[in-house]
């Protein structure tokens, strides 16, 4: 099996469509991204099952925040992407890629829907799209170049995808897809099941 974190794992620079380009995240982008997450953040609360981001939520705590994964991704723990226009100006949404060993999937309850065993996941990929975008049926075409980007150049053979099931409007994108429910995730502390398909 290999993972996302593997030494000899190639990490992809980028990902490049004609609707939008995937690039590591970086502080520098704590302006751009503090407007997108604002905005659909009454969606991201239901993904994230807390009232992050608050409505005092700062650029400048957001920059913070930035910096962490910036730092992390640099050192191969974790890899996490914004989403941009291709003329870089707007942030459409983020990426966030994880091993199964990532400390917080280490501290939830998987439970399996069927034969596939969790230390067998590759790569586990949250992802969010800004709500004017989400409007407009991006996070569904978000999905679809992420699930080739995954299987044809990070060349991940199970990689799963993972919502929260009150965001009913991602739910609704995944289970449109051939995806099936393979995981129930539930995160200490958290009162609702992340649901993980592949």
């Amino acid at each position: 099996m290999v993972s996302v974190t593997d030494p000899d794992q190639i990490v992809p620079a980028e990902l490049v469509t004609a609707e939008f380009i995937l690039r590591p995240i970086t502080a520098s982008d704590a302006e751009q991204d503090h407007a997108a997450l604002m905005e659909t953040r009454e969606h991201l609360r239901l993904w994230e099952q807390s009232s992050w981001p608050e409505d005092d939520f700062t650029v400048d705590a957001n920059r913070e925040d930035l910096e962490g994964l910036e730092k992390r991704h640099a050192e191969g723990r974790a890899f996490t992407y914004t989403v941009v226009e291709p003329d870089g100006v707007e942030c459409l949404g983020c990426v966030y890629v994880f091993p199964t060993s990532a400390s917080f999937l280490a501290k939830s309850t998987v439970t399996a829907r069927g034969d596939d065993a969790w230390e067998d996941v590759g790569a586990v990929v949250y992802f969010w799209a800004r709500l004017s975008r989400m409007n407009t049926g991006m996070d569904e075409r978000l999905l679809a170049a992420l699930r080739d980007w995954f299987r044809d150049e990070w060349k991940i053979e199970k990689t799963v995808y993972v919502t929260n099931e009150q965001f009913t409007q991602q739910l609704g994108v995944i289970e449109r897809t051939d995806l099936r429910l393979k995981f129930e995730l539930v995160e200490p502390d958290k009162p609702g099941r992340y649901l993980v398909f592949g």
